[in-house]
């Protein structure tokens, strides 16, 4: 590994880390355009994540390190970084832990992060063709919601998540520190836009599955829901829910009984609900 001490905030090397958003990272470099491979970049953090992403076959491109840090997890990864890419000296960041977290905006987790190369997203009729189960997550844009509910989806029997592309991000930062990199362990991909994707769904021969806070519901437990073979489970923003046209094209509507006046729950509480209920 090249370690290099950081004295010079100007070095571009650094703009992914230190002056680049991840909206920026995500739209100006590339960002969701599937059509340009491998210019795409994401900042994986912790040695958990980031050995996901790499036994994923995402490539590393540099690391930034908190100082002393370069031991045990740490210096595993950047070991397995370069031997997939076949390279002894690949670029590691070095700085103390108070100006880590004046660059990173906060306290890193184990002090690590790993510029990596996105790969290209491949469409998501052909995603979902041999799939059972899957989520579609429409206009959900908190990255901690899309991290915790992909992480759900990876533990309890989930194929693959969909989202409509007004939802956040899954290689956020955040949404992969708060999904432990699970992000890299199911398949998830954009649809191609917001509206009418019911009838694509159905066409491949999902039936399709609200969940809302409407009258006209069914239980978990119905009869019709245990026979639907192939099933899609769509979940909607954090404010209002799924759209009204959604609800009114999905095949049912399903609402979580509660209790004690509560009428609804975070998202990502209901997915874990659903996917559990739901592909047992």
């Amino acid at each position: 590994m090249q370690i290099i001490e950081i004295n010079d905030f100007s070095d571009r090397e650094l703009d992914i880390y230190v002056r680049l958003s991840e909206k920026q990272l995500l739209n100006g470099i590339g960002g969701k355009d599937t059509s340009r491979p491998l210019e795409n970049i994401f900042i994986a953090e912790s040695p958990k994540v980031i050995d996901r992403a790499l036994s994923a076959g995402y490539e590393a491109l540099s690391f930034l390190v908190e100082d002393g840090m370069i031991y045990g997890e740490t210096k595993e990864v950047i070991e397995k970084a370069e031997n997939k890419a076949g390279v002894k000296d690949i670029k590691v960041f070095t700085a103390p832990a108070e100006i880590m977290a004046k660059m990173a905006g906060f306290k890193l987790t184990r002090g690590a992060l790993c510029a990596m190369k996105r790969k290209s997203l491949i469409n998501y009729k052909e995603l979902i063709k041999d799939k059972r189960r899957i989520a579609v997550l429409e206009g959900v844009v908190n990255p901690t919601n899309v991290g915790a509910i992909i992480r759900s989806a990876a533990a309890l029997g989930i194929e693959a998540v969909l989202l409509t592309p007004d939802s956040s991000d899954p290689f956020y930062r955040r949404a992969l520190r708060v999904g432990m990199g699970t992000a890299f362990q199911i398949s998830w991909t954009y649809l191609d836009k917001c509206d009418d994707y019911i009838k694509d769904l159905h066409d491949i021969g999902f039936k399709t599955v609200a969940m809302a806070l409407r009258d006209n519901t069914i239980d978990f437990d119905d009869d019709r829901l245990k026979e639907i073979d192939k099933m899609a489970i769509l979940l909607g923003t954090e404010g209002d829910g799924l759209k009204q046209r959604t609800i009114d094209d999905s095949d049912y509507t399903v609402k979580i009984p509660m209790a004690n006046g509560v009428d609804s729950l975070n998202v990502a509480a209901c997915s874990a609900l659903c996917f559990y209920e739901l592909t047992k």
